[in-house]
């Protein structure tokens, strides 16, 4: 690209000097990678097999790794970094550590049944309850930041036509979220019950009717966590913040096939970069579904099975 660019300054002004092409060397040219069949991945392993310990590193910890890159395609950097822990033979499947760049912590969400299992948990009979249930419902539904979600007013919603929240994001920006039925006939009940007084008012205040502050957003939801813990165990391991319930919305939306750009839109976000982490995270299901797509017509779906002998090496490390 610079030397063209030289040549036609050269053309203007005779002056521009313009270097020999052979100045710089030849310019470096990736290698085309070998595609390895199938018979010549069996024939590596075998191979493998045959190596003489070294390092302390038996045979089978070769033909291991091996097998690994092969049907996983995993890089070696991940391969090396496997843990036990990270090995589910029962579920056959792994739990990857992402080496590129540099470690970034899982993206934490809830399953629809957790999700649900936290929005019905606030006790329905009291007020703080019934506020609660349309807190958890508006952030799911919407996806919204806890500031955004406690700055909402009752006149910031709109329950005629097409029920939607106007969300006052970070630096003053704005923007509008549908609402799902549900949600809207659970914010049109909580409206009514505050009264006609309200509409300048905010939608989700606290007792003394001022706005709520993050600390009673993150307090009330853990309450609902462990009274719905009481009927989903299952909840007893996760640690469950107001974030998560962004992380979860923004997950559910892309397993249901929403766009990313729309998902950005959706949460607020400038760059669709940073909407991007939720593929990233894309859990197992979908990645057999995309896999699932890839695959020939007349080939068999379902997850990849390895051979018995290399689920023996895998139990034996």
């Amino acid at each position: 690209m610079l030397r063209p660019f030289v040549e036609h300054e050269r053309g203007l002004d005779p002056r521009n000097e313009l270097p020999a092409s052979s100045i710089f060397g030849k310019a470096h040219q990736r290698r085309t990678p070998h595609i390895y069949t199938d018979q010549e991945i069996v024939a590596l392993l075998k191979a493998a097999r045959r190596l003489q310990p070294q390092h302390s590193i038996r045979p089978a910890t070769y033909e291991t790794m091996l097998g690994l890159i092969a049907a996983t395609g995993l890089r070696i950097s991940e391969a090396l970094k496997l843990r036990c822990g990270d090995v589910d033979i029962a579920g056959r499947c792994l739990t990857v550590r992402m080496m590129k760049r540099a470690d970034r912590p899982l993206i934490g969400f809830l399953t629809r049944a957790k999700i649900q299992a936290v929005l019905n948990a606030p006790d329905d009979a009291t007020w703080a309850g019934r506020r609660d249930r349309v807190l958890f419902s508006l952030m799911y539904n919407t996806g919204a930041r806890v500031t955004e979600i406690i700055g909402i007013r009752c006149c910031d919603v709109v329950l005629e036509g097409q029920p939607a929240v106007h969300l006052h994001g970070k630096g003053r920006k704005q923007r509008c979220v549908p609402l799902w039925r549900p949600t809207a006939a659970l914010v049109r009940r909580w409206q009514r019950s505050l009264g006609a007084t309200a509409q300048d008012g905010f939608l989700l205040p606290n007792r003394a009717g001022a706005r709520m502050t993050r600390a009673n957003v993150t307090q009330r939801l853990d309450l609902a966590v462990a009274a719905a813990r009481r009927h989903l165990p299952s909840l007893a391991d996760r640690s469950i913040s107001p974030h998560v319930l962004r992380h979860t919305t923004a997950m559910h939306l892309l397993q249901s096939g929403v766009d990313i750009t729309v998902i950005a839109l959706w949460l607020g976000h400038e760059d669709t970069a940073t909407t991007h982490m939720y593929v990233e995270a894309a859990d197992l299901s979908m990645k057999e579904q995309a896999l699932g797509k890839l695959q020939p017509h007349e080939a068999r779906l379902g997850r990849y099975r390895p051979p018995d002998h290399l689920m023996r090496l895998l139990e034996g490390l």
